[in-house]
């Protein structure tokens, strides 16, 4: 059979036991009808930057979406929300954070305009009437991950002295700074005002 005539390629199969796999069947192409989902899908895999901010693996994330049927597919939109952990980028105290993430993505039908005129990486498309909601809302939660967390928004960081909080030292705490270029000169008349020290 000629190349130009062979039948499209099926798109892969959905794994139908996945809690982020969602049947559409129920909407039946019908544009106007809706359904509500809602449910805690736990991370398979650690989301984030290790040693700044992660959403550790098996953290589960909070779904409130809502589907509706449009002409074009399906259209997703609700929340994802999730807690991350990390450090301060200042003060390096743990932290925990709430991440909260808006969604709004079309799911495309198998032969639609929208299907049809849009390259591959650029839609999501439905697969047997099912969506695959993991890679939206994963990839919305880790652009939602702040890229420098913070503990508090006017939190001092440490001392560069002594690597101390700020917020943990006294007023007034500081260290004295020499010039390098005299450091041997400081130290040499230190050594002669020392207790016991012959002239």
């Amino acid at each position: 059979m000629p190349e130009d005539k062979l039948p499209p390629a099926r798109p892969a199969r959905v794994d139908l036991r996945s809690p982020w796999v969602v049947d559409t069947r129920e909407l039946a192409r019908h544009a106007g009808l809706s359904r509500p989902v809602q449910r805690k899908v736990p991370v398979e895999d650690t989301l984030g930057v290790p040693d700044v901010i992660i959403v550790p693996k098996g953290t589960e994330i909070d779904l409130d979406l809502l589907l509706e049927s449009v002409v074009e597919g399906v259209l997703v939109s609700g929340t994802a929300s999730v807690a991350a952990t990390g450090h301060c980028s200042r003060c390096l105290d743990p932290i925990t954070e709430d991440v909260e993430v808006e969604l709004t993505e079309l799911y495309a039908y198998p032969g639609s305009t929208t299907e049809e005129t849009t390259d591959e990486d650029e839609i999501y498309r439905l697969v047997d009437d099912r969506i695959e909601l993991e890679p939206l809302v994963c990839d919305a939660l880790v652009l939602a991950l702040p890229l420098v967390p913070l503990c508090e928004e006017n939190c001092q960081g440490l001392c560069p002295g002594c690597g101390v909080k700020w917020a943990d030292l006294e007023p007034g705490h500081g260290h004295e700074k020499i010039d390098p270029r005299w450091a041997a000169l400081v130290e040499r008349f230190d050594g002669d005002d020392a207790p016991g020290k012959q002239a």
